[in-house]
């Protein structure tokens, strides 16, 4: 998976994809699959943007019942159910508490009905997917760190979890093997039009600050936030700002999904590598979408409204390790409250032929992109379905994940690498764990956990950065590997980590100097490293 920008050079594509996020990777991936020449192209990084910003779940929505929105629910659990048995080792179980207490806004009755539905909508499911009732104390020995004062029961659901930015980063890869020209750090800076319709387009490369244009007989926008830009500036869409906090480890196997206090509003505390998620917030917002601000009135909502329901922790503003800010894509609505509005998506066909993807989710995005590539084929006069439903990820195509885990954990053990680390590497890499395995038995060194209390080994990094496209030292310590919001990095361990990512990639020292100082410039959590 290495960058080639001369590959755009005297292309005639069937189709360009503006935009690598989750929406934009599935339909590249969709399109070469189909036999098309394709090509995606983002002015960051694959995933930079919200993709990388989730709450990391695969999920139905249960809060979506609410709003009656049993269309989209009933979408997205089809796709859960797909996603968990097509990649294994990137979508994964994940249960959720629910606790119902004597002054919660939905109580035990109407909580039981919306979970049984949920079930219902999920379709043909084993008995351990659906949701289970617990007396108070039953639920405590569960969630032994909630308050049980005025606590009366609670329920237990089915949902599933992803590394949402390797998510994205191995359908490029998909994309790529499959036949498609894959280029980050590229931006479409103006479309070229042929008697009113889309002909093409001009790109930049920023790495080599190169311009060239580009045939295409149509273009695919999946740019999210940024659509705006190839309408001339007119929304047709609205901007929500959510928010999660990195906060020590408290939970292990099962996630919590909680009412605040303040607004009525849903929101999670999961596990994730070792440490927990606290989120999100859900705000209109119409500030500068290239920097996306995490206020204080953000944190301070989000951990006064944890601190109600955990008796064992009281969370301040020193406990958070890290931080990041994502903005969803709405369609427009006259309502007020940004979290009734649906999230449902649309495609919307401009007079030049543009296709712009708009709103939509995480999980349901394949069968939405799968629609994207449907409409191109049929402007193509192409007559070719759609084989991304059910197919096998790219990084596990051909392998058994149990198989493969198993042959994985005593060869890990020989190396000196623990239980926890094989499981995760196994997810991160499925059949590419070799190529890491092998760097470990080159030099044992790099079988050494990067942080003690985080699952990642230095091979990891290393064979990141020498496969998976990284550009700049965030695509590296973000996306790839997220220790800036996993981790609080002093500047020694910045540096000693820009070093070695130095030797791999043919950095100088001001190379590696420049790298660091837009490390701390680029990542919100980054600003925040220990002095």
């Amino acid at each position: 998976m290495q960058r080639d920008f001369s590959q755009l050079k005297n292309q005639k594509l069937d189709v360009l994809v503006c935009g690598g996020g989750i929406y934009g990777a599935w339909t590249a991936y969709d399109a070469a699959l189909r036999g098309l020449k394709v090509a995606i192209i983002d002015k960051g990084d694959w995933a930079c943007a919200t993709s990388s910003a989730s709450s990391k779940l695969i999920h139905g929505g249960l809060r979506y019942l609410e709003t009656f929105d049993f269309k989209l629910v009933k979408k997205t659990l089809a796709e859960r159910r797909m996603l968990l048995q097509a990649a294994p080792h990137r979508v994964w179980p994940l249960r959720f508490g629910v606790p119902v207490y004597k002054n919660s806004r939905i109580g035990a009755f109407r909580l039981k009905i919306g979970l049984a539905l949920y079930d219902f909508l999920a379709g043909k499911v084993p008995l351990s997917q659906k949701h289970q009732s617990h007396s108070k104390d039953d639920f405590i020995k569960h969630f032994p760190y909630l308050d049980s004062v005025e606590l009366l029961s609670g329920f237990t659901y089915f949902d599933a979890q992803t590394d949402d930015a390797r998510f994205v980063l191995e359908l490029i890869d998909g994309a790529c093997s499959a036949g498609a020209v894959c280029i980050n750090y590229c931006e479409a800076i103006e479309l070229v039009e042929k008697n009113g319709k889309i002909s093409g387009a001009i790109l930049h490369d920023e790495i080599n600050d190169e311009t060239i244009e580009i045939d295409a007989a149509l273009v695919v926008d999946t740019t999210g936030r940024w659509s705006s830009l190839f309408q001339n500036g007119k929304d047709c869409y609205l901007l929500s700002k959510g928010i999660h906090l990195v906060m020590p480890q408290t939970l292990r196997d099962e996630a919590l999904l909680l009412t605040a206090k303040s607004d009525g509003r849903v929101f999670f505390i999961i596990p994730w590598y070792g440490m927990t998620l606290l989120g999100t917030t859900d705000t209109d917002y119409d500030g500068d979408i290239e920097n996306v601000p995490i206020t204080n009135e953000d944190i301070k909502y989000l951990l006064s409204e944890a601190n109600h329901v955990l008796k064992t922790v009281n969370w301040t503003e020193q406990d958070i390790i890290g931080k990041f800010a994502g903005i969803r894509v709405l369609q427009q609505s006259h309502s007020n409250n940004p979290s009734s509005i649906s999230r449902d998506w649309i495609l919307k066909t401009s007079q030049n032929g543009l296709l712009s993807s708009i709103g939509g989710k995480f999980t349901s995005a394949r069968e939405d992109a799968a629609i994207i590539t449907d409409t191109v084929c049929k402007q193509l006069g192409i007559h070719r379905a759609g084989q991304t439903f059910g197919r096998a990820f790219p990084w596990l195509c051909g392998t058994d994940y149990q198989s493969l885990l198993d042959v994985s954990l005593p060869r890990a053990q020989r190396l000196g690498i623990n239980k926890d680390s094989t499981f995760w590497l196994v997810s991160r890499h499925g059949n590419k764990i070799s190529q890491v395995f092998q760097l470990c038995e080159d030099n044992p060194d790099l079988a050494m956990l990067i942080r003690p209390e985080l699952p990642f080994i230095m091979a990891d990094l290393v064979s990141c950065a020498r496969h998976e496209m990284v550009i700049h030292l965030d695509d590296l310590l973000r996306r790839r590997i997220p220790l800036l919001i996993l981790a609080k990095l002093t500047p020694g361990d910045l540096s000693h980590l820009a070093n070695i990512t130095a030797k791999i990639l043919g950095w100088d020292t001001n190379k590696t100097d420049d790298e660091i100082t837009r490390c701390l410039k680029k990542s919100p959590i980054a600003k925040n490293i220990e002095k």
